[in-house]
């Protein structure tokens, strides 16, 4: 950081983060929202030294040879792991 911190950058990372629930995301689930808080930060973060293109590369990156189920991304696997010890 180079020290030039100030209250316009927090309202300008509060104002890109609301346009993108309201517009892009639309229906934001309390249980995601961490999600949506990372991808953000990393956007703002980064919005000066990558555009969408490099952006979008890099996440592709990180997602080779991984599986995402549909039980992971709603949180079931961890229900069922605790019924299981219940």
């Amino acid at each position: 950081m180079d020290g030039k911190v100030h209250t316009n950058g927090l309202e300008n990372f509060w104002s890109l983060l609301k346009r993108g629930i309201a517009g892009t995301y639309v229906s934001v689930e309390p249980f995601h929202l961490f999600r949506y808080l990372d991808e953000q930060t990393f956007r703002f973060n980064y919005r000066k030294d990558m555009d969408d293109y490099d952006r979008f590369r890099l996440a592709l990156s990180q997602i080779t040879g991984k599986r995402l189920t549909y039980k992971h991304l709603t949180g079931r696997d961890r229900d069922m792991s605790t019924a299981a010890i219940n």
